[in-house]
């Protein structure tokens, strides 16, 4: 028996980061389920649809990715979070994992360290991009690969 693939909401407010990233992901087998621009879109189909996982953006219009991370928990709480941003601010990453995210990669960094935070996220694991983790952030458990 087969097993359902991986339901994924991509949330990015540039259309060809969201692209590259759903290419990326389905070359990979799991299933975009959905992918939107903003915020208050996020929330809204993570809620419709209860997505295992959300590759969320922090620097959304109209609702931040931290604060729609922080409705998601509420109204999707089996929903795993990877939050993939352009910041580098230890004190977001803190705050990403303090809401229940459960990564924070650098869209840089992307190319060699989104699939070890997904798969960390559906272990139920944390991941932490490199970029960051050598910054001091040792109250954060996190995982690599």
């Amino acid at each position: 028996m087969a097993t359902s693939p991986i339901r994924v909401l991509v949330v990015d407010d540039h259309e060809g980061w969201r692209r590259f990233i759903c290419l990326m992901l389905i070359g990979l087998g799991l299933q975009i389920v959905a992918d939107v621009s903003d915020g208050p879109e996020a929330v809204q189909k993570a809620q419709e649809l209860q997505p295992d996982l959300i590759l969320l953006d922090i620097g959304l219009p109209t609702l931040n990715g931290i604060e729609a991370a922080r409705q998601i928990q509420r109204l999707a709480a089996q929903t795993k979070i990877v939050l993939v941003t352009e910041n580098y601010s230890p004190e977001l990453a803190q705050e990403a994992f303090r809401i229940g995210a459960c990564g924070y990669v650098i869209k840089s960094d992307a190319g060699r360290e989104l699939l070890p935070a997904v798969k960390a996220a559906l272990r139920g694991e944390r991941y932490l991009s490199i970029d960051l983790a050598g910054l001091g952030l040792t109250n954060i458990a996190w995982q690599r690969g």
